[in-house]
């Protein structure tokens, strides 16, 4: 099957417009266009020929194109191991909330102490269970350079989670994972105020930051070289964007007015959250454990569930915090630069005026093909080249409630059932009847022209079957 053109598929948006590079690159194209129309037009009014030599052509343009590709190929690995880790992330996601719905009995009797009711039992899987799924939000939110739990698809799961090691409640004591919040962190003087830091912990409602909360378009996203007169202004007149300090936390949610996609590895990106979950998680596989209430099998695999969690988590950080070095990119950008202000003296010779667009073109190439490279290294964002982390973690929530909507029944409940024909298609006799019509009770009988009964009959039916089996699907 031929997958469908991209370029025809759906309707043409701005922000689809501005998924692609024409928005970045076109200030480079109308430069060097323009620098290849002067040297076109002055070539022709004088009389001294500007062309040089075209060796620089074919020798730049050869180390050029191996070093564009490996900067693009090296992008786009990157792009599909974030993938590939979130890929990890649900399927351990799944495993994880399978053993412990399915292997963890709900009927439960700690040694020392009196049977639990399973109701509760049930209530405390179900509860791990969400914490994998917000393990999953987290590590989106992570990557998204949102820190802290106050969202709308991630509070809901750790709210219950325990915010001070002692009974005292002091804001010096506040466990990790509430220390982030109003997409902040706050400075040592915020963390010793009480009405700041503890009034956040201690509300049951605290005011929630969306799920998902892609920031705004600007007229410096369609035209990014209007930045460069907009930061030079700021840099004159001293304004800053945002406020580092409100005087009430309400403040601090409209003050987080977050920017359209942050720049990739603009800064280390922190945060405890998925790994305090994490430890939760781990804490409770051990708790299983301690108490024998589930089999060293499952508890092995319990254990690489958690470690595949975690190391997926790892590789995402490395995706998301460990970019190409700065001086590769510098100078791969300039000597691109370079090689664009020499390619019109290179060709005005034997092109004329064609000159002019055949620098064009050459500059949509490799400048496009340099930001492609630059757009698709860190895909965690909320462009349309991005991974769609959300769409990760809506399809885990869905599989966990999936999992967890299955009834844990006795198999005999369903197999011995009138609707299962177990030994289909050489005999056609449901359940029912095989197990009560025998010549004794559980006793089988062949359905062949000569009688086979027993384990004699069963071995006959399922040879009949493997025939009939290979008769019909190798037509």
């Amino acid at each position: 099957m031929v997958a469908s053109n991209p370029l025809f598929r759906g309707t043409w948006t701005l922000q689809r417009l501005n998924a692609t590079v024409l928005s970045d690159i076109w200030p480079e194209i109308i430069f060097f266009t323009a620098f290849a129309t002067m040297v076109a037009v002055v070539n022709e009014k004088i009389e001294e020929s500007l062309a040089i030599g075209n060796q620089l052509l074919t020798v730049g343009g050869v180390i050029l194109g191996l070093v564009i590709s490996f900067r693009t190929s090296s992008a786009y690995e990157r792009y599909q191991d974030g993938s590939k880790m979130w890929s990890n992330i649900g399927t351990a996601s799944k495993n994880l909330a399978q053993q412990i719905w399915v292997h963890v009995s709900d009927h439960r009797q700690l040694p020392d102490s009196e049977p639990q009711p399973v109701m509760n039992v049930i209530i405390e899987k179900k509860t791990m269970i969400n914490l994998i799924h917000a393990y999953a939000v987290s590590v989106k939110h992570l990557l998204r350079d949102e820190p802290g739990v106050f969202y709308e698809d991630l509070y809901p799961s750790v709210a219950f989670l325990p915010k001070y090691p002692t009974s005292t409640k002091r804001a010096a004591d506040i466990l990790p994972l509430w220390h982030v919040q109003a997409g902040r962190r706050l400075s040592p003087a915020a963390l010793k105020r009480r009405d700041t830091l503890m009034s956040f912990v201690e509300t049951s409602n605290p005011p929630l930051m969306p799920a998902s909360k892609p920031p705004k378009m600007s007229i410096y996203d369609y035209l990014p070289i209007l930045r460069l007169p907009r930061w030079s202004f700021k840099k004159v007149v001293g304004k800053t964007r945002f406020s580092l300090l409100a005087s009430e936390p309400e403040d601090d949610w409209k003050a987080f007015t977050p920017k359209r996609k942050r720049i990739a590895y603009s800064k280390v990106v922190e945060s405890t959250v998925p790994f305090e979950i994490y430890l939760v998680l781990s804490n409770y596989t051990a708790f299983l454990m301690r108490n024998n209430l589930v089999q060293p099998a499952i508890a092995t695999a319990m254990t690489n569930a958690l470690i595949s969690l975690h190391d997926s988590l790892a590789q995402l950080d490395r995706i998301c915090n460990n970019p190409l070095p700065f001086a590769y990119q510098a100078h791969l950008r300039m000597s691109v630069w370079l090689y664009l202000l020499f390619f019109p003296f290179q060709i005005v010779e034997n092109f004329w005026y064609y000159t002019i667009p055949a620098t064009s073109l050459v500059t949509f190439l490799l400048c496009g093909f340099l930001e492609l490279g630059q757009e698709i290294e860190n895909p965690f964002n909320y462009d349309l080249n991005d991974l769609d982390l959300d769409g990760y973690c809506n399809t885990i929530k869905r599989e966990m409630h999936e999992i967890t909507a299955q009834p844990q029944l006795e198999p005999s409940s369903y197999v011995f059932g009138s609707q299962n024909q177990p030994l289909a298609p050489y005999d056609r006799r449901n359940a029912e009847d095989l197990v009560s019509k025998g010549p004794a009770e559980g006793e089988y009988i062949a359905p062949s022209q000569i009688p086979l009964l027993g384990m004699d009959g069963l071995k006959h039916t399922l040879l009949r079957n493997w025939v009939e089996v290979q008769r019909v699907t190798r037509k």
